[in-house]
Order: C-alpha cells, then sequence, then structure tokens
C-alpha cells in the first residue's frame, strides 16, 4: 500500500511538473504593429500579416520561447495602446527619438534609414525646401516624419496634409492629389516607385537623417521600466549572432540596414 502511495504521489508530480512546463511554454506577448507599411509590415491577399517587422516580432518571440499575438494598431495609436496595457510591445518601425523616450522605453535600434522627399519627375521640383513652395507635401499622422515636415517645410510656404496611413498618402500623390510625400527611403521604394505608375516618381533633395526628428534608428517600443526590454535585447543580439537577422533582412533588402544611412 506505501509503495503504491508513493508511486502515486511522483506520478502526481510529474503531471504536475509537465502542466507546469506547458503552461510556462504558452506564454504570449502581446505585439502592435501597424500593417499598411510595405516592406515592413502589409497583410497578403489572402489577409496574412507579413513583413521585416513582422518577420523580426516571430523571432525574438521564438528566443524568448513565447507566443506574439499580433494586434493591429493605426501607427498613432501604438504607445497609447502600450500606455494603457492593450499591447507589451511594439514592432512598427518606430523611431528612437528624445520625444518619445519620454513616455516609453526602446530596445537598440534594429534598423536605420534616412527619410526621402518624392515626388512626380515633370513636377519641377528640384530643390528642398526652396521648391516646397505652395506645395502640398503628404504624411503619415503622428510620424517622424509629420513633425519634421511640420517644423521645416511649413516655413518654407508648403502645405503639409496629413493621413491615417502610408499607403493613403501615395494613393494621393498617385492621384495628383499631392504635389510630394516625405517618408522612409524604403518604405517609399516599395510603396510606390515599384508600383504601377510608380516610373514617373523620383527621390528629390538629400536624405534627411537629423536624429532631433528621425532618431538613432527603429526600435521596439516598450512600457517605462519594463524589464522586457532588457529580455528582447538579448533575443536581438541572438538573432544577429545565429544568422538569423540576416536572413530575415535578405528576404526584404539587398542592403544593409543595420547601421547609419
Amino acid at each position: 500500500m506505501k509503495l503504491k502511495t508513493g508511486l502515486s504521489v511522483v506520478a502526481w508530480l510529474s503531471v504536475f511538473a509537465l502542466f507546469t512546463n506547458a503552461h510556462a511554454s504558452e506564454r504570449e506577448l502581446r505585439i502592435g504593429i501597424e500593417a499598411a507599411y510595405p516592406p515592413f509590415a502589409y497583410k497578403t491577399p489572402d489577409n496574412k500579416l507579413v513583413g521585416f517587422d513582422y518577420d523580426i516580432g516571430e523571432a525574438l518571440c521564438a528566443k524568448l520561447q513565447a507566443k506574439c499575438k499580433w494586434i493591429e494598431i493605426e501607427f498613432d495609436g501604438l504607445i497609447p495602446s502600450l500606455k494603457v496595457r492593450k499591447i507589451d510591445a511594439a514592432i512598427s518601425s518606430v523611431s528612437i527619438t528624445e520625444e518619445r523616450l519620454k513616455s516609453v522605453d526602446f530596445t537598440t535600434s534594429y534598423y536605420r534609414l534616412p527619410a526621402r522627399v518624392v515626388t512626380r519627375k515633370d513636377s519641377g521640383i528640384t530643390q528642398v525646401p526652396a521648391d516646397l513652395a505652395g506645395k502640398r507635401i503628404g504624411v503619415q499622422r503622428a510620424t517622424n516624419f509629420d513633425r519634421y515636415a511640420t517644423e521645416r517645410f511649413e516655413s518654407s510656404g508648403a502645405q503639409i496634409v496629413k493621413y491615417g496611413s502610408q499607403n493613403e498618402v501615395f494613393l494621393d500623390l498617385l492621384s495628383g492629389r499631392l504635389d510630394a510625400a516625405l517618408a522612409g527611403s524604403v518604405a517609399i521604394e516599395e510603396g510606390l516607385l515599384k508600383v504601377s505608375g510608380g516610373a514617373d516618381y523620383q527621390f528629390v533633395g538629400e536624405p534627411f537623417t537629423e536624429e532631433k526628428y528621425f532618431g538613432t534608428g527603429a526600435g521596439i517600443a516598450v512600457r517605462k521600466k519594463d524589464p522586457l526590454a532588457t529580455e528582447l535585447n538579448q533575443a536581438l543580439a541572438a538573432i544577429h549572432a545565429d544568422g538569423t537577422y540576416d536572413a530575415i533582412r535578405k528576404k526584404y533588402f539587398q542592403y544593409d540596414i543595420s547601421g547609419t544611412p
């Protein structure tokens, strides 16, 4: 009888251990993303979420033995969603800037690219910001591009038109409702220059990299003093070390995006 009781205790302990391990492996990270910014995050025709940011997030969750729960949010709602604990992190090409660091913490940068102005080749715009007077310049609302254009281009006489998503900016530029747009260089290449009608457009002026506006690269945003930032930094280091980061990067870019422009 004692032997049976002993075996029963061992069996129950084994079941408890299995349950505990299974429960631990079910850790879930709620990650905010705006799925309207190719090639970083967008939807396929069958409504599947894909892109560089998405793949990076999935790789980080794998390193942390967690499940990514992706929550789609418009860009200007990402940081507010962090603050009210709707999400645990934002992996959506959020630039690390002094202004944003006042309200959230960031991991180290996982990519950095310059901002550019794009316009029709026959627009007559060649000098920026000198030729922007009287022109309608499209930006995505609440982004670093929005802030830069508002503070630097409006004083030159430009009218800044703000949109909820980058796709809306490009659609209005293609339809002639805008004269130019300010956005990330790769977003312009993938979302405008490579689409139907994109051959009629070109970059003008020099790249913009001023840290006051464009920060030190894109990082993963988390709540202030959240230890998740340390975990994510360790996971970022791990995917760089084992080649995962570079494999993901090569899916979307044929050049290095991790350093300074």
